[in-house]
Protein backbone atom coordinates (compact mmCIF):
# COMPACT_ATOMS: atom_id res chain seq x y z
CA UNK A 1 0.00 0.00 0.00
CA UNK A 2 3.03 2.51 0.92
CA UNK A 3 4.61 1.88 -2.40
CA UNK A 4 1.37 2.60 -4.56
CA UNK A 5 0.98 5.65 -2.53
CA UNK A 6 4.55 6.67 -3.36
CA UNK A 7 4.04 5.84 -6.98
CA UNK A 8 0.84 8.83 -6.73
CA UNK A 9 3.16 11.26 -4.87
CA UNK A 10 6.41 10.88 -7.55
CA UNK A 11 3.42 10.97 -10.57
CA UNK A 12 2.21 14.24 -9.09
CA UNK A 13 5.77 15.41 -8.19
CA UNK A 14 7.69 14.52 -11.99
CA UNK A 15 4.42 16.14 -13.72
CA UNK A 16 4.18 19.45 -11.90
CA UNK A 17 7.86 20.02 -12.75
CA UNK A 18 7.72 18.88 -16.12
CA UNK A 19 4.97 21.48 -16.79
CA UNK A 20 6.75 23.91 -14.75
CA UNK A 21 10.22 23.92 -16.98
CA UNK A 22 8.19 23.25 -20.21
CA UNK A 23 6.36 26.71 -19.39
CA UNK A 24 8.99 28.49 -17.57
CA UNK A 25 11.24 28.17 -20.38
CA UNK A 26 8.94 28.88 -22.95
CA UNK A 27 8.03 32.18 -20.85
CA UNK A 28 11.80 33.18 -20.25
CA UNK A 29 13.69 31.93 -22.47
CA UNK A 30 12.85 32.90 -26.17
CA UNK A 31 9.71 30.80 -26.28
CA UNK A 32 12.11 27.24 -26.22
CA UNK A 33 9.91 24.28 -25.07
CA UNK A 34 12.36 22.10 -22.44
CA UNK A 35 10.73 19.05 -21.95
CA UNK A 36 8.23 19.10 -25.31
CA UNK A 37 11.60 19.15 -27.45
CA UNK A 38 9.35 18.35 -30.53
CA UNK A 39 7.32 21.54 -30.24
CA UNK A 40 10.20 23.80 -30.90
CA UNK A 41 10.27 22.09 -34.52
CA UNK A 42 7.20 24.27 -34.66
CA UNK A 43 8.18 27.52 -32.94
CA UNK A 44 11.45 27.33 -35.32
CA UNK A 45 9.09 26.94 -38.57
CA UNK A 46 7.11 30.09 -37.36
CA UNK A 47 10.05 32.07 -36.60
CA UNK A 48 11.52 31.34 -39.93
CA UNK A 49 8.74 32.20 -41.85
CA UNK A 50 8.28 35.32 -39.57
CA UNK A 51 11.82 36.55 -40.49
CA UNK A 52 13.76 35.62 -37.58
CA UNK A 53 17.30 36.18 -37.05
CA UNK A 54 19.96 33.17 -36.39
CA UNK A 55 18.75 32.85 -32.79
CA UNK A 56 15.98 30.91 -33.98
CA UNK A 57 18.04 27.87 -35.48
CA UNK A 58 18.59 27.44 -31.46
CA UNK A 59 15.49 25.64 -31.28
CA UNK A 60 16.81 23.05 -33.25
CA UNK A 61 20.01 22.53 -30.22
CA UNK A 62 17.09 21.23 -28.16
CA UNK A 63 16.75 17.64 -30.28
CA UNK A 64 20.52 16.92 -30.16
CA UNK A 65 20.56 18.25 -26.45
CA UNK A 66 17.80 15.94 -25.61
CA UNK A 67 19.01 12.74 -27.22
CA UNK A 68 22.28 13.14 -25.59
CA UNK A 69 20.72 13.59 -22.11
CA UNK A 70 18.82 10.28 -22.64
CA UNK A 71 21.46 8.36 -23.33
CA UNK A 72 23.26 10.03 -20.38
CA UNK A 73 20.15 8.73 -18.17
CA UNK A 74 21.10 4.88 -19.38
CA UNK A 75 24.43 5.04 -18.30
CA UNK A 76 23.26 6.26 -15.00
CA UNK A 77 20.90 3.41 -14.81
CA UNK A 78 23.12 1.10 -15.61
CA UNK A 79 25.56 2.00 -12.96
CA UNK A 80 23.37 3.26 -10.16
CA UNK A 81 22.00 1.24 -7.66
CA UNK A 82 19.13 3.58 -7.03
CA UNK A 83 16.94 3.92 -9.60
CA UNK A 84 16.29 7.53 -8.14
CA UNK A 85 19.68 8.62 -8.97
CA UNK A 86 18.64 10.21 -12.13
CA UNK A 87 16.16 12.24 -11.07
CA UNK A 88 19.17 13.38 -8.35
CA UNK A 89 20.69 14.43 -11.23
CA UNK A 90 18.24 15.70 -12.80
CA UNK A 91 17.19 18.10 -9.50
CA UNK A 92 21.31 19.28 -9.38
CA UNK A 93 21.69 20.28 -13.04
CA UNK A 94 18.09 22.60 -11.93
CA UNK A 95 19.42 23.87 -8.70
CA UNK A 96 22.82 24.73 -10.32
CA UNK A 97 21.16 26.46 -13.31
CA UNK A 98 18.78 28.89 -11.24
CA UNK A 99 21.91 29.42 -9.68
CA UNK A 100 23.68 30.46 -12.46
CA UNK A 101 20.92 32.99 -13.45
CA UNK A 102 21.17 34.42 -10.17
CA UNK A 103 25.24 34.53 -10.27
CA UNK A 104 24.82 36.48 -13.70
CA UNK A 105 22.08 38.86 -12.83
CA UNK A 106 24.28 39.88 -9.84
CA UNK A 107 27.35 40.35 -11.88
CA UNK A 108 24.48 42.11 -14.76
CA UNK A 109 26.33 39.91 -17.42
CA UNK A 110 23.36 38.14 -18.39
CA UNK A 111 22.76 37.90 -22.07
CA UNK A 112 20.57 36.12 -24.32
CA UNK A 113 23.19 33.46 -25.29
CA UNK A 114 23.04 32.91 -21.12
CA UNK A 115 19.42 32.62 -21.31
CA UNK A 116 19.57 29.77 -24.19
CA UNK A 117 22.41 27.75 -22.44
CA UNK A 118 20.11 27.67 -19.23
CA UNK A 119 17.57 26.52 -21.32
CA UNK A 120 19.83 23.70 -22.79
CA UNK A 121 20.54 23.10 -19.25
CA UNK A 122 17.10 22.25 -18.89
CA UNK A 123 16.47 20.64 -21.88
CA UNK A 124 19.16 18.05 -20.76
CA UNK A 125 17.80 17.88 -17.15
CA UNK A 126 13.84 16.67 -18.95
CA UNK A 127 16.15 14.43 -21.29
CA UNK A 128 16.93 12.77 -18.14
CA UNK A 129 13.51 12.48 -16.96
CA UNK A 130 12.06 11.22 -19.70
CA UNK A 131 14.99 8.73 -19.30
CA UNK A 132 13.73 7.66 -15.98
CA UNK A 133 10.02 7.29 -16.87
CA UNK A 134 11.18 4.94 -19.56
CA UNK A 135 13.33 2.69 -17.92
CA UNK A 136 11.55 2.80 -14.47
CA UNK A 137 7.90 3.13 -16.00
CA UNK A 138 6.00 1.22 -13.21
CA UNK A 139 7.66 4.20 -10.98
CA UNK A 140 4.78 6.47 -12.25
CA UNK A 141 1.18 6.06 -13.74
CA UNK A 142 2.14 6.95 -17.11
CA UNK A 143 4.23 9.73 -19.02
CA UNK A 144 5.18 12.39 -16.66
CA UNK A 145 6.81 14.89 -19.11
CA UNK A 146 4.79 14.68 -22.68
CA UNK A 147 0.83 14.36 -21.73
CA UNK A 148 -1.09 13.23 -25.37
CA UNK A 149 -0.63 9.75 -24.33
CA UNK A 150 -1.84 9.95 -21.48
CA UNK A 151 -5.31 12.46 -22.34
CA UNK A 152 -5.75 9.75 -25.13
CA UNK A 153 -6.15 6.96 -22.75
CA UNK A 154 -8.02 9.15 -20.17
CA UNK A 155 -10.20 10.09 -23.29
CA UNK A 156 -10.40 5.97 -23.69
CA UNK A 157 -11.47 5.40 -20.42
CA UNK A 158 -13.76 8.03 -19.71
CA UNK A 159 -15.99 6.59 -22.88
CA UNK A 160 -16.10 3.32 -20.92
CA UNK A 161 -17.52 4.81 -17.90
CA UNK A 162 -19.96 6.98 -19.90
CA UNK A 163 -20.93 3.68 -21.52
CA UNK A 164 -20.54 1.44 -19.11
CA UNK A 165 -21.11 3.47 -15.56
CA UNK A 166 -18.15 2.53 -12.57
CA UNK A 167 -18.88 -1.24 -12.93
CA UNK A 168 -15.28 -2.17 -13.72
CA UNK A 169 -12.67 -0.75 -11.13
CA UNK A 170 -9.74 -0.76 -12.85
CA UNK A 171 -11.26 1.21 -15.91
CA UNK A 172 -11.94 3.56 -12.90
CA UNK A 173 -8.40 3.23 -11.04
CA UNK A 174 -6.79 3.90 -14.70
CA UNK A 175 -8.93 7.34 -15.30
CA UNK A 176 -8.11 8.71 -11.77
CA UNK A 177 -4.40 7.99 -12.72
CA UNK A 178 -4.06 9.75 -15.74
CA UNK A 179 -6.57 12.92 -14.37
CA UNK A 180 -3.25 12.98 -11.53
CA UNK A 181 -0.45 13.33 -14.82
CA UNK A 182 -2.76 15.57 -16.45
CA UNK A 183 -3.56 17.94 -13.51
CA UNK A 184 -0.36 17.70 -12.29
CA UNK A 185 1.18 18.63 -15.90
CA UNK A 186 -1.60 21.84 -15.70
CA UNK A 187 -0.73 22.91 -12.23
CA UNK A 188 3.20 22.93 -12.71
CA UNK A 189 2.36 25.02 -16.08
CA UNK A 190 0.36 27.25 -14.02
CA UNK A 191 2.93 27.62 -12.12
CA UNK A 192 5.87 27.67 -14.53
CA UNK A 193 4.39 30.80 -16.30
CA UNK A 194 3.57 32.76 -13.16
CA UNK A 195 7.58 32.64 -12.71
CA UNK A 196 8.58 32.93 -15.54
CA UNK A 197 7.01 36.39 -16.12
CA UNK A 198 7.74 37.95 -12.74
CA UNK A 199 11.12 35.74 -11.22
CA UNK A 200 12.62 34.27 -14.66
CA UNK A 201 14.63 31.05 -15.13
CA UNK A 202 16.40 31.54 -11.66
CA UNK A 203 13.25 30.23 -10.21
CA UNK A 204 14.61 26.46 -11.58
CA UNK A 205 16.25 26.01 -7.98
CA UNK A 206 12.33 25.44 -6.76
CA UNK A 207 12.00 22.21 -9.13
CA UNK A 208 15.15 21.12 -8.51
CA UNK A 209 15.13 20.85 -4.61
CA UNK A 210 12.24 19.32 -4.93
CA UNK A 211 13.64 16.43 -7.02
CA UNK A 212 16.67 15.91 -5.01
CA UNK A 213 14.36 15.90 -1.71
CA UNK A 214 12.31 13.38 -3.76
CA UNK A 215 15.52 11.51 -4.42
CA UNK A 216 16.72 11.72 -0.62
CA UNK A 217 13.44 9.99 0.46
CA UNK A 218 13.65 7.10 -1.88
CA UNK A 219 17.31 6.59 -1.23
CA UNK A 220 16.53 4.20 1.49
Amino acid sequence: MEIQKNIWYVTLLLTMIAGYCDTVTFVAADSIFSAHVTGNFIVFAYQIIKGSDLHAWVKLLTFPVFIFAVIVGGRIALKATNRYTILFWEGLILVLSGIAVYTFGFFEIISQWTTYTVAMTTVFAMGLQNAFGKLYAKETHGPTTMMTGNVTQASLDLGNLLKNGVKDPEILLSFKKQLVTIMGFLVGCFLGAVAGKFFGLGTLILPGTAMIICYIYHRK
